[in-house]
């Protein structure tokens, strides 16, 4: 019988986790500050209300699901980018970020319409009242920040995809540090001798993610002109490349089926709010803090699986097929690792986590429960997102739509709804409510990885007897 090989000693497996790391920490970083944005916006509303608090919850709901969608179909430039890179195609390569800039422009138009008119997802969520009025004001808002948001994504992409994401890890950051005091002084009010500013609660989160959000836009469009190594790509341009039918097609074969799956992932954990929502404000306020806790773990793998699929697609371009299978197969390995220590950790001190969001004993009451999934959860979602980046590297989005689709809205939302509301009359009573949301949602991820995994095991073995 051979002898198991500890997985830090099989070969390649340490100078893989290099390449990667060197990739992905600036990536996990930036999305750190991102999901700050979403860290305060919580801490702060929720030190302002409940009824805030709960807003926040449905409204954050409703951006997320419209901009993520949306951003995974614009963030097809990373795996076209990358193979163009990888080829040494550089001035095509720097053609495809214009393509996407139009992209995202296009996308805007539908997007902002979604927020400006949010009536369906207010009768999803059955907000009304006070809620439903704070949820419109903040999505007004938002709906003045999606645009930049998505062409930031442009940007973001690209240089993810040219292996230069510590830039935008810079700008992020940057966009971080305005947003802290601009949410303070919006959500709380300022009273002076000359400047009384309201305090506008949630939707002074809203105004200040808008005013962030063009103001890194601009900082990006401001290197993109000036920064001498835009100019192998021919982006140092005062414009942009006329819209290129045959470019925009072929990032919306990919991106299309990209943006179902990043839509379909989210939209059925943040429909989740929606239903937990009709439970009272106390339930989604506790469950908007443990997703903020969720979303946090969340940014390891998603870095790391950016940072896998990057290197893939640019060893796809430059032909060599044997690293670009090592290096994904690597990825997988090195996202489980980190998630189950990653999970146990925040598992083991959650009590304490609870408390600095909010010392509202009965919002920390329902909070708590939830968090008893995070383990098994954060293992499941880090082995699905790295396959599927995986599979995106390779150009593969379609079939991911599919076990998305099966594995998260019918196990994961569908599954949930009947077991928190007890349709069956079988529910026990500690998986009523947004427990059993988070059961269900924690077992549909599961069948996600687990599918994922076998397919991508599946087409790797495919292409490599091609």
């Amino acid at each position: 019988m051979s002898a198991v090989v500890p997985l830090a000693a099989r070969p390649g497996l340490l100078r893989d986790a290099r390449r990667i790391a060197a990739l992905a920490w600036p990536l996990f970083f930036g999305q750190l500050a991102v999901l700050a944005f979403s860290t305060v916006d919580t801490v702060m509303t929720a030190r302002h209300s409940a009824v805030d608090l709960a807003a926040l919850a449905v409204g954050g709901a409703v951006y997320i699901s419209v901009f993520v969608g949306f951003m995974g179909v614009v963030l097809a430039v990373g795996p076209i980018a990358g193979q163009l890179f990888g080829a040494g195609k550089l001035i095509d390569a720097g053609r495809q970020l214009h393509q996407a800039m139009w992209l995202a422009l296009g996308l805007s138009v539908l997007g902002c319409s979604l927020l400006l008119f949010p009536q369906p997802f207010l009768v999803l969520s059955h907000a009304e009242g006070q809620v439903a009025d704070k949820v419109r004001d903040y999505l007004f808002a938002l709906a003045f920040a999606l645009p930049s948001a998505l062409l930031f994504t442009a940007f973001r992409g690209f240089n993810t995809a040219v292996s230069r994401p510590k830039i935008v890890m810079a700008l992020q950051f940057g966009a971080l540090l305005l947003k802290v005091p601009l949410n303070a002084l919006l959500v709380f009010g300022f009273e002076a001798r000359a400047i009384s500013i309201p305090a506008f609660g949630a939707a002074g989160c809203g105004i200040a993610t808008a005013i962030v959000m063009g103001v890194q836009l601009v900082a990006a469009w401001t290197l993109l002109r000036r920064d001498p190594l835009y100019r192998r790509f021919g982006l140092h341009e005062r414009h942009i490349s006329p819209p290129d039918r045959a470019s925009l097609a072929g990032l919306l074969r990919l991106g299309i089926p990209m943006g179902l799956s990043i839509g379909i992932e989210v939209t059925g954990f943040t429909f989740m709010a929606f239903f937990i929502a009709r439970l009272g404000a106390t339930p989604v306020a506790g469950h908007q803090i443990a997703v903020n806790i969720v979303s946090v773990l969340f940014m390891m793998p998603l870095a790391l699986a950016n940072a896998t699929s990057t290197l893939v697609a640019q060893r796809l371009g430059a032909e060599d097929w044997r690293d670009a299978r090592r290096i994904g197969w690597h990825g997988l390995q090195l996202a489980v690792a980190i998630a189950a220590a990653m999970g146990a950790a925040v598992y083991l001190t959650r009590e304490g986590l609870m408390r600095a969001y909010t010392h509202d004993t009965v919002i920390i009451a329902a909070a708590m429960p939830l968090l008893a999934w995070v383990m098994l959860f954060h293992i499941a979602d880090a082995a699905q997102t790295v396959a599927s980046f995986t599979l995106r590297a390779y150009k593969i989005a379609t079939v991911p739509v599919i076990i998305y689709a099966s594995a998260i809205w019918g196990v994961g939302l569908g599954g949930g709804y009947l077991v928190a509301f007890d349709v069956a009359g079988l529910t026990p009573d500690w998986l009523l409510g947004a427990p059993g949301f988070w059961a269900a949602s924690t077992a549909g991820l599961t069948v996600a990885a687990v599918a994922l995994v076998g397919f991508l095991t599946w087409t790797l073995k495919a292409l490599k007897h091609a």
